[in-house]
């Protein structure tokens, strides 16, 4: 029984797998018409809309040729923009360097180190 229950997972996994690019061109080109019919001459992105589009980018290799309104490069650069910010938001926090050590601790280190000179710092930190 057990057998059989795995066998029909697997082949409704293999099932869904094979018509994901399928949904996945469906999504993008019902997403480009809502932003092509939001109005105006030019279609306005939002964000998200990008955001999607990124995603897209990375989850579904057929993308590029159900793209209408952008052009390829214009997603990767959104990418490569994305990863840019992310990464300097990452390194800017206030102070840089080392964090403090406290200075029960500090102290602690010294007194072991004046006790025990032949000791070097690897025994000390272990």
């Amino acid at each position: 029984m057990r057998a059989v229950i795995i066998a029909l997972a697997t082949s409704m996994v293999t099932l869904l797998r094979s018509r994901a690019p399928l949904h996945l061109e469906i999504l993008a080109l019902r997403h480009q018409l809502a932003v092509l019919q939001g109005g105006g001459r030019r279609p306005r992105l939002k964000p998200a809309d990008r955001l999607l589009w990124v995603w897209l980018s990375r989850a579904w290799s057929g993308w590029q040729d159900a793209l209408v309104f952008v052009k390829p490069s214009t997603v990767i650069s959104w990418q490569r923009k994305r990863f840019r910010d992310h990464w300097t938001r990452l390194s800017r926090p206030g102070t840089p360097g080392r964090p403090r050590i406290a200075a029960e601790i500090r102290d602690l280190i010294r007194k072991m180190s004046r006790a025990n000179p032949s000791w070097g710092s690897p025994r000390i930190q272990s």
